[in-house]
């Protein structure tokens, strides 16, 4: 098979422009890298103006932090590097917007803990434990959907499918709606793609209508679960108190929102480009399936530090500071680019390389040390594992036949589709 996005070669000439989606977003996996090697060597903190955009006006610009030593110093001083401002975008969203989006990783103490304490009486050791037990049952039927067939879109039949059940069963979502939240959640993280906004003067609209929604959809859930409570985490969620405060409907939403688009994007994009992957890299496929139980750990690991499936999230000086010898006054904002953080050569031995076994692996593909590390990285890993087990074993030759169809957007390093093939049955 020829790729455009193998592991190594790339090459980048002048300084990349970090705003424009359509030259260096889109631009080779290869190139990327080596647009972001020359930053750091060259310019570790640099200045850009911001993304152009049809909805809003031009902002002030922003830093990229590009070396993981700063994005894990600004990580770690959440008084210093703020969320409260906007995390998901570097434009400053207006208000209506941040009503749907605004959950847990657009907040500062004393909200932000208030909101994970509430949050967190929903996800028992027993809730986690029958969760888990799910994950492999779900894994199985989607192998068991595919594995007749000899081929597939490895994104639509397999790696979406999974995030996506496990999420809407953990909230008491009925299987009629999955159609409905997984539109919505691709219009949400696709936003700047036109296969899921084809309109791209009316991208706004597109995402308020979305998040509208979802909204909606949790909200009436929430109001029957508030009367007749079941056994899912909505029920918990609506149900529970602290020092007597409550979430708020509109709380409850938010939440929602964040947990099917986050608890989405991670796990279906990392398998996928785990997939792509493993077909560039015959002999990483080998290891691995020689010693699926050993290899799988650390494998799902250099997984999503290599496809780093969120690309950058946004922080805001409350204060001067400096980072990376670079002085910063309150107010400026800082990107925090996961994605080229995961291949500092400082900290990670031929980077832009897919290695199975590497050992150590600090990387920050769930995000940064500090309290907005993903609260869902546990769930995912055991959804990688448990996906990529369930591959190994029944369908040991899946490759991909073409190049992955990659999302256009400087936020997630999104796969749509990727067509595979591989012995029809499977192992026999």
């Amino acid at each position: 098979m020829t790729s455009t996005d193998t592991t190594h070669g790339g090459t980048w000439t002048g300084r990349p422009n970090l705003s424009d989606i359509d030259t260096f977003w889109t631009a080779p996996i290869v190139d990327r890298a080596a647009g972001f090697a020359a930053l750091r060597e060259r310019e570790p903190v640099p200045f850009y103006a911001e993304p152009e955009l049809t909805y809003l006006p031009p902002g002030p610009g922003y830093y990229a932090l590009t070396r993981l030593d700063d994005l894990t110093e600004a990580s770690r001083t959440p008084q210093v590097f703020v969320s409260g401002q906007g995390s998901t975008s570097v434009a400053d969203m207006p208000p209506e917007f941040r009503e749907f989006f605004g959950s847990m990783i657009e907040m500062d103490d004393p909200r932000h803990a208030r909101l994970r304490r509430i949050v967190s009486r929903g996800f028992t050791p027993k809730r986690l434990g029958d969760l888990m037990d799910d994950v492999s049952s779900t894994a199985a039927t989607i192998v068991d959907d595919v594995i007749d067939a000899g081929e597939c879109d490895a994104v639509t039949a397999i790696s979406a499918r999974l995030p996506l059940k496990i999420v809407c069963d953990m909230m008491g979502v009925p299987e009629s709606q999955y159609d409905f939240v997984f539109d919505k959640s691709n219009v949400i993280l696709g936003a700047s793609d036109p296969e899921y906004v084809p309109d791209a003067g009316n991208i706004l609209a597109a995402l308020l209508e979305a998040g509208q929604g979802l909204s909606d959809l949790m909200k009436d859930l929430g109001r029957l679960r508030a009367e007749n409570p079941t056994n899912d985490v909505t029920s918990a969620l609506v149900n529970a108190e602290i020092d007597g405060e409550r979430l708020t409907p509109e709380e409850l939403a938010s939440f929602f929102i964040l947990l099917v688009v986050a608890g989405n994007e991670t796990t279906r994009n990392a398998i996928s480009w785990g997939l792509h992957l493993l077909t560039e890299n015959p002999e990483q496929r080998a290891i691995w399936l020689a010693d699926i139980d050993g290899v799988t750990p650390t494998a799902v690991e250099e997984i999503v530090r290599w496809a780093s499936p969120v690309i950058f999230m946004r922080r805001t000086l409350a204060v001067d500071a400096v980072l990376g010898e670079r002085p910063l006054s309150a107010g400026d904002k800082v990107a925090m680019f996961y994605w080229a953080a995961n291949r500092d050569p400082k900290h990670f031995t031929d980077p832009d390389a897919f290695d199975v076994r590497r050992s150590p692996n600090p990387h920050v593909g769930f995000g940064g040390p500090g309290p907005h590390f993903c609260l869902g990285a546990h769930l995912a890993r055991r959804e990688m594992s448990v996906m990529f087990r369930e591959l190994l074993t029944r369908v040991p030759d899946i490759h991909a036949t073409a190049p992955p169809q990659r999302l256009r957007s400087m936020f997630i390093n999104g796969v749509k589709h990727l067509p595979v093939a591989f012995t029809p049955g499977g192992a026999r």
